[in-house]
């Protein structure tokens, strides 16, 4: 498992999910919609800290310099 996924990338997936996280928190989103977002926000997370986005990895795409 090769990183993949650079400094801006990973700034913009955590911010991407602390944003969710605060509005499913917040109650700004709810029902199916803030699960499946919320979920979203937990995979972006995880991969930021993994350094590694497998649908990068199929796209062939790398963000790291």
């Amino acid at each position: 498992m090769t990183a993949n996924i650079g400094t801006v990338d990973k700034v913009i997936r955590i911010i991407i999910a602390a944003t969710i996280a605060v509005l499913f928190f917040t109650n700004v989103l709810s029902g199916t919609l803030a699960i499946v977002l919320f979920i979203v926000a937990a995979i972006l997370l995880l991969t930021a800290f993994i350094n590694f986005c497998p649908v990068w990895k199929l796209l062939g795409i790398s963000t790291r310099k």
